[in-house]
């Protein structure tokens, strides 16, 4: 079974004759939606099924994908997607400083913890007993 949703982001190596084929190969098995997101130039295009062929999505900024539910929006030309709750999917840069106040709030917790637990020491209590 080919893949339902294919998406490409193009890289400054790929060539116009690559992206064809790829395309090509994507409507001739069966691929429902096919987007293609250019990040240097801030270009989204989308196609969509219609029997044997993709067909051009003419306006894919505010699209809603028929198959994830997901909306593609384009900021300032960049790619923004939105869950089928409405809320944004972070990006890459935003995951990694969230892991990264996690594990701040982790350590801290972690030193909370310790200081608690020597205090119960000093007051004749072992914390492992409680």
């Amino acid at each position: 079974m080919p893949p339902q949703v294919a998406f490409e982001i193009l890289s400054p190596g790929n060539t116009l004759v690559e992206m064809a084929k790829k395309f090509r190969f994507y409507e001739r098995y069966g691929v429902e939606e096919y987007y293609l997101y250019d990040s240097d130039k801030g270009d989204f295009s989308g196609w969509l099924r219609a029997g044997d062929f993709l067909e051009v999505i003419e306006n894919p900024i505010s699209w809603i994908s028929p198959r994830l539910n997901v909306r593609f929006e384009l900021v300032d030309g960049e790619l923004e997607i939105y869950r089928p709750d409405g809320k944004k999917f972070a990006t890459y840069l935003e995951l990694i400083e969230q892991n990264q106040q996690a594990q701040q709030q982790l350590e801290q917790e972690r030193q909370r913890s310790d200081k608690l637990s020597a205090k119960l020491k000093e007051l004749g209590i072992n914390p492992e007993e409680l």
